[in-house]
């Protein structure tokens, strides 16, 4: 008999979620995904200029900031055959990349690590000897016994407070969680480093954009004007401050988190054999040197990878009727073709049919709908995006860069290619992903 465990509402993400799991002989045996707010971006933009949408679907969220407003004005541009300029696309490519590097770190310091750290053990901590660990994987400078003696005393002072906040209720001191205090107490430490560290890589948006999170786009182009001489453009004097600030990016990626993501994961070898999902991944290709019209000048490539299998890349065709979205199981009416059809995204509709019970409530019904998530499929089939699927699909292309990286890290943790499709797959993919783009 199978039990059903619900999590509601999950957290260190941007939404609401409610997922229920079963569980039978201690093992997940299925699991449901509900979204439990509504959105209705479609809905909302409706009517407006075509050259506003930007501003509008960057909203959605908070912390994955400028990427729908940027995918929103390559729709629009492709729609109307716009090639954006040369400084546009580069400057587009800089903002992106930079939020690829603070998303992909807060992901992992606080978001992610937090299942693997365990913050009250590093009480527990000699500080010399997290120094000693610390200098043996990373020329870090803030690596001195005096440094992680510091950091164990406030955090020392913060869980006798009593106020440990997001630290409260936590499952510190679980059989599961394997690091020594030592590295426990070097995870604690560089977690308040990325926090101070990714208020300033940010900055790169406030300077192009004007300000971030939703940092400014325009349909054709940018709207900064690259002027050297001009204060009050993008002048040398702030072209520089951009340059710092990457370099500065890269070298805490290099000595703070790739260090940390290979130390931590020796650890939890055994996590390269559990997560697999369906073992379809796909990517739409990123970062275009040559406009978005041509695949081939693109850093990314697209494709999509069946069944695991490495051996062979199926191209995606976007505007072709490859990709389609199922509301069978959403609180909107169903399509007129019937409730199992799909839509392509561009014929889609958004038309909202709350049917479900109001909470709380104990069990979702999974025969009925029970969502506002709508289920996206290429040919019919899910598919895995992410970090993952674009260093896969990049691997499979025979992208030489992505190759090294990921035979790198294989090589490191001495653990085989099939650990890729896994938690700790994912997880090692942000990380390789993160350094290439800061690449």
């Amino acid at each position: 008999m199978a039990k059903r465990i619900v999590v509601d509402p999950i957290t260190r993400i941007e939404g609401h979620l409610r997922i229920e799991a079963e569980i039978k002989d201690g093992k997940i045996v299925d699991a449901f995904s509900s979204s439990t707010m509504v959105r209705g971006i479609e809905e909302i933009v409706k009517g407006r200029d075509p050259r506003d949408v930007w501003a509008f679907v960057q909203r959605t969220c908070g912390v994955c900031t400028t990427v729908h407003a940027l995918t929103s004005v390559r729709a629009v541009e492709d729609a109307l055959g716009i090639q954006v300029p040369p400084n546009a696309e580069m400057v587009r490519n800089i903002m992106e990349g930079a939020l690829y590097m603070h998303d992909h770190v807060v992901h992992f310091y606080h978001l992610h690590a937090l299942d693997w750290v365990d913050v009250v053990n590093a009480l527990q901590a000699d500080p010399q000897k997290t120094s000693e660990i610390a200098q043996s994987i990373s020329s870090w400078p803030k690596s001195s016994p005096g440094y992680f003696s510091d950091i164990k005393k406030r955090v020392t002072k913060f869980v006798e407070s009593g106020q440990l906040g997001i630290f409260a209720n936590g499952y510190w001191g679980h059989k599961q969680m394997k690091l020594p205090a030592e590295v426990n107490l070097l995870a604690v430490a560089h977690y308040l480093e990325a926090l101070e560290w990714q208020k300033e890589i940010v900055k790169v948006h406030t300077i192009f954009g004007g300000k971030n999170p939703h940092p400014n786009y325009l349909v054709g182009g940018m709207a900064c004007a690259i002027n050297t001489e001009n204060p009050g453009g993008i002048n040398a004097e702030r072209l520089a401050m951009v340059e710092s600030l990457l370099k500065e990016g890269k070298r805490f990626i290099d000595q703070v988190y790739i260090p940390d993501l290979l130390a931590i994961a020796s650890f939890y070898k055994d996590w390269g054999a559990i997560g697999k999902g369906f073992g379809n991944y796909m990517s739409y290709g990123d970062f275009p040197t040559n406009g978005y019209a041509d695949l081939s000048s693109f850093k990314f490539p697209q494709g999509v990878i069946l069944d695991r299998d490495l051996s062979k890349v199926h191209d995606v065709d976007h505007r072709g009727d490859q990709i389609e979205e199922f509301v069978n199981n959403s609180w909107y009416d169903d399509y007129s073709e019937g409730k199992d059809k799909g839509r392509h995204p561009w014929d889609g509709e958004t038309s909202i049919n709350y049917s479900g019970p109001k909470p709380p409530y104990e069990h979702l019904n999974v025969e009925e709908k029970y969502s506002f998530i709508k289920t996206p499929r290429w040919k019919g089939m899910p598919m895995e995006v992410g970090p993952l699927a674009r260093l896969l699909v990049g691997y499979a292309r025979g992208n030489k860069e992505i190759q090294d990286a990921v035979n790198g890290a294989l090589g490191h943790l001495n653990v085989p290619v099939d650990a890729l499709f896994s938690t700790l797959g994912r997880t090692a993919a942000r990380g390789i992903e993160t350094q290439l783009v800061a690449n």
